[in-house]
């Protein structure tokens, strides 16, 4: 397959002309077309991990070359960031209508654990690779500005929701926002650990660990 680079030596065109725009859906389609591989990787990646695959194996497991992989991907560090930081984004944006038409703590609190298990439960494969890359970037520097980007995404997205919370409850989070993300990641990684390896009744103790987490992460004020 013969691909044809994207080429940078076009002259600078005035903002809003036919020159820029083009240009403009020539960067969407790049973009649109490395998440499509990424979406196509993420099996492969999740059955194998960061250290047992390679951009030959997952083009021997796509339905694409390896040719085209290397074209949009320069190695497979960059594949993989790629595809987990898409898989994450997503999964941020699952907990966006935690907080609609909610008005007492107990309801948000309740909805809140529910979304959290049925996320770890239902996207297992992207945490497992999620963890699997957190831990690399302790040994691939290449990793850490977007190992960092996600875990600040996924600390907002606790936040905002912990806060809120509190601010229902008539209360303070004991922790700052990073302590909580803290809290309650620890829980959450185990869980999937432990999903990951079969073992039974990892729902409902996770559901009742990060109940009450939230519980004790912020008190009722007497």
């Amino acid at each position: 397959m013969t691909i044809e680079a994207e080429t940078a030596s076009e002259p600078i065109a005035k903002a809003g002309s036919p020159a820029e725009r083009g240009v403009g859906r020539r960067v969407s389609k790049v973009a649109a077309k490395r998440d499509e591989l990424a979406r196509a990787a993420f099996k492969t990646l999740s059955e194998l991990g960061y250290a047992g695959t390679s951009l030959r194996e997952i083009a021997a497991n796509s339905e694409y070359s390896h040719g085209v992989l290397h074209y949009y991907f320069s190695d497979k560090l960059d594949l993989i960031s790629h595809c987990v930081s898409l898989y994450k984004s997503e999964c941020v944006a699952s907990y966006d209508d935690v907080l609609d038409d909610v008005d007492d703590a107990q309801t948000l609190r309740e909805r809140f654990v529910q979304r959290l298990v049925a996320t770890m439960a239902g996207d297992l494969p992207t945490h497992k690779l999620w963890y699997d890359l957190r831990m690399q970037a302790l040994f691939e520097p290449s990793l850490l500005d977007g190992v960092r980007e996600i875990d600040a995404e996924l600390e907002a997205m606790i936040w905002r929701v912990v806060s809120r919370y509190a601010e229902l409850a008539g209360s303070d989070p004991l922790l700052d926002s990073g302590g909580v993300y803290a809290a309650f990641d620890g829980p959450f990684e185990r869980a999937v650990r432990r999903s990951a390896v079969g073992e039974d009744g990892v729902d409902a103790e996770l559901a009742a660990q990060l109940d009450g987490l939230l519980v004790a992460l912020v008190p009722t004020r007497s």
